[in-house]
């Protein structure tokens, strides 16, 4: 907080999320002059602030954008600054009229060329309209109240939304609408606390005695004094009096002024704006009946010496600015006035403190003129609040319709915003919620942590149809600048400006296998594989329905597929598949048993040469007798040879040794081949210690035999043990170790 913290006056947040940062209003304090009135700006960078964004007009809110701008580093980086159409027509004539006032003094802040500077940087906007300022930061201006062009900051920041009020009204009054509740809830909330646990009256009584009030002063004789800004309550205050006085005849000879320099333009300007204003002003606007045409007031006449000739003169009603009563026609009308006890002056909005119109709401018996001439105090004063802030029970109401997990407090005086808080605390300890309140002082930094949620919002077909309890909607998920957008992908050209196309991907395999072998493993693999002609005629299996195969030539294949994050994974163990088709064992048995050719695997060169005699079988009883019982088996075994070729397994055999044993299962039936003959028996093997031979072999039983799955092991007394070696049929190859080989003949 730079200002406004736990104090009313030169309001200026700061907010930074995730390396952005964003000013909320830039104003001075009415109390102070100089220096000493602007926000506390030493204690930030202005290069890397992002955006300013300005709520309205009142000097408190938006008097130090010029000196922000101009005379700090602020244009040495690329923020910007924005606020609504109306407070940027109205900001150049408050602007020219602060610098042109403090021009006289030596400690002006700007000079007049730089606050035209200043005023060309701005970026009006409207209500309503989504800013987007940079990657990270956009936000939505809503309606406040307050007065003309005021407006509250939906800002959202990497995600996180932040509602700032900045000053804002909740009571439709003559000209204006009341404050928006807008559709989006946010995480934090920042909002003024001017009144904390103050309830105002009720309109209709609060005018009642305001006009009473003036109709006795005028009946006593004496002039009022109504000190107001240019801008804001006065243009509700002579809509009030120009009723009153259109009821009543016989004030038509009472003068009403409109004491401002400001009031021919500003007036200029409210007409210009008729359309931002409530239904009231625009339905007579519309009959050629424009409010703002006042039948009994008049501006005063611009000849030096006016105020003493209307002090002197018969009775009447002015409004002059400023409300504060600092300086200007309201403090000079004051001075002349005040000692006079048939004057009255009515204090109609919220005065800060360290200003002449608080310290006159105590009734001081005398007080200090700008000369530093001591003033008697006779002239009567009253307040009647037409201050267009929310009190206690607005406030506290939009606080809970908001139901933002933090809510910060500023603009308020200290006193006012504890008891605030305590008050709010309360509520929301009885209805059982956890909302945190806040008030920082000037320059305390407070760091929220909160329940970040991602929101996606459907758009386009998904939101034809309002989803029910457990729908599912599925569609594509568009990330921009922190926001989410759920839409039918269909629909993505026409909302986010995205086109869409279509990869399609190809990839050739040389094989050495042939096309029916192909097909049965990725049967194996995939179940049912769909075979057919492309539109060109060419042999196809669709995998899947997804990925197409075919066979472009003898021995090549072309796999196709549309890319997708899944159809992609199916090409993926689609081409290991294939490329691991003629090294799989399981290749070896369809190709006898079907006939099916299969090409030797890469090294298997020559192993034919290998004779039987190289490793001595043992088949033990065990996998027999499973065999045995299991009924049918193979009428054909592949022939295994295991081979130690290292020096310790040849050694061991010549020293009498147990040679390299091979155990074969073969409980697996094989596919018979169509229109072969039924496999015979398997013929019964039993294995001679002392010859290492096998009893088919005495027999004269063929030296090619066929075994799945066969385990070569080796023992040996002389020598190391060698480590136990499986083929395996799923992973398409067989372990190795060094000094043995599993050698496969056709």
């Amino acid at each position: 907080m730079l200002g406004a913290g736990q104090e009313v006056g030169r309001s200026c947040c700061v907010l930074q999320y995730r390396g952005k940062t964003v000013v909320c209003d830039t104003g001075v304090h009415p109390a102070y002059s100089g220096m000493a009135s602007l926000p506390f700006i030493d204690d930030l960078d202005w290069s890397t602030v992002d955006c300013i964004l300005i709520t309205h007009f009142h000097l408190d809110h938006a008097a130090a954008l010029t000196y922000i701008t101009e005379k700090t580093n602020f244009k040495d980086g690329k923020g910007k600054v924005y606020m609504t159409h109306p407070t940027k027509a109205v900001h150049k004539f408050m602007m020219q009229d602060f610098a042109r006032m403090s021009s006289s003094t030596s400690d002006a802040l700007f000079s007049p060329m730089d606050m035209e500077m200043s005023i060309v940087s701005i970026v009006p906007v409207s209500v309503h309209q989504l800013i987007n300022v940079c990657p990270g930061i956009s936000f939505t201006p809503y309606h406040a109240g307050h007065v003309l062009g005021a407006c509250m900051f939906l800002i959202d920041i990497a995600g996180l939304k932040i509602l700032y009020t900045g000053d804002y009204s909740r009571e439709e009054d003559r000209h204006l609408v009341k404050a928006e509740l807008p559709p989006i809830r946010p995480d934090v909330l920042i909002v003024e606390s001017t009144y904390g646990v103050h309830s105002l009256e009720a309109r209709d009584e609060k005018e009642g005695r305001f006009t009473s009030l003036v109709h006795s002063i005028i009946r006593r004789g004496g002039h009022v004094l109504l000190p107001a800004f240019a801008l804001g309550r006065a243009q509700e205050l002579l809509l009030i009096l120009d009723e009153y006085w259109k009821k009543h005849p016989e004030l038509h000879n009472v003068p009403i002024y409109y004491a401002s320099n400001l009031a021919k333009k500003c007036m200029a300007v409210y007409q210009t704006y008729i359309h931002t204003m409530n239904a009231n002003i625009r339905t007579r606007f519309a009959k050629r009946d424009n409010p703002f045409v006042f039948k009994h007031i008049s501006n005063v006449p611009q000849t030096r010496g006016w105020e003493k000739k209307i002090a002197e003169g018969p009775p009447c009603v002015v409004l002059a600015s400023p409300g504060f009563m600092q300086v200007g026609p309201s403090r000079e009308l004051f001075e002349l006035w005040a000692p006079d006890a048939r004057n009255g002056l009515i204090i109609t909005g919220y005065s800060i403190e360290g200003t002449l119109a608080r310290d006159i709401m105590t009734e001081p018996e005398e007080f200090t003129g700008l000369k530093g001439n001591t003033i008697p105090r006779k002239i009567s004063v009253d307040t009647i609040s037409f201050s267009a802030h929310v009190d206690y029970a607005q406030n506290s109401e939009f606080i809970q319709s908001v139901k933002a997990q933090h809510v910060v407090l500023v603009h308020g005086e200290q006193t006012n915003m504890g008891r605030l808080r305590a008050a709010m605390t309360s509520k929301y300890k009885e209805r059982d919620e956890d909302v945190k309140i806040h008030t920082p002082r000037n320059l305390e930094t407070l760091k929220l942590s909160f329940r970040g949620e991602r929101v996606a919002k459907a758009i386009g077909t998904l939101a034809e149809k309002p989803p029910q309890p457990n729908d599912v909607l599925s569609g594509l998920l568009v990330a921009k600048d922190y926001s989410y957008t759920l839409l039918d992908p269909r629909d993505l050209r026409d909302f986010t400006g995205l086109s869409t196309c279509i990869v399609t991907q190809r990839q050739r395999i040389v094989i050495g296998v042939g096309w029916d072998l192909v097909r049965w493993h990725l049967d194996g693999m995939y179940g049912k594989v769909e075979e057919g002609l492309d539109k060109d005629g060419v042999l196809t299996l669709r995998v899947m329905g997804v990925l197409d195969i075919k066979q472009t030539q003898e021995h090549e294949l072309t796999i196709e597929w549309e890319s997708s994050a899944s159809n992609d994974m199916i090409a993926d163990s689609t081409l290991a598949l294939i490329t691991g088709i003629d090294k799989s064992p399981a290749s070896v048995k369809q190709s006898f048993t079907s006939g099916i050719p299969v090409a030797p695997a890469e090294g298997e060169a020559g192993s034919k040469e290998k004779s039987s005699s190289d490793a001595d079988v043992e088949l033990p009883d065990s996998n027999l007798n499973d065999t045995a019982d299991k009924g049918n088996t193979p009428s054909r075994i592949e022939e295994v040879v295991g081979t130690v070729g290292n020096e310790e397994g040849e050694k061991e055999k010549e020293d009498g040794g147990d040679a390299a044993v091979v155990a074969m299962d073969t409980t697996e039936e094989l596919p018979a081949k169509e229109g072969s003959e039924p496999a015979p028996p398997a013929p019964s093997l039993t294995t001679d210690d002392q010859t290492g031979k096998t009893d088919s072999e005495s027999e004269g039983a063929p030296p090619d035999a066929t075994m799945s799955d066969a385990t070569v092991q080796g023992e040996g007394e002389a020598g190391p043990q060698q480590p136990n070696r499986r083929s395996n049929d799923s992973d398409g190859g067989t372990d190795s170790d060094d000094g043995a080989e599993l050698q496969v003949h056709d």
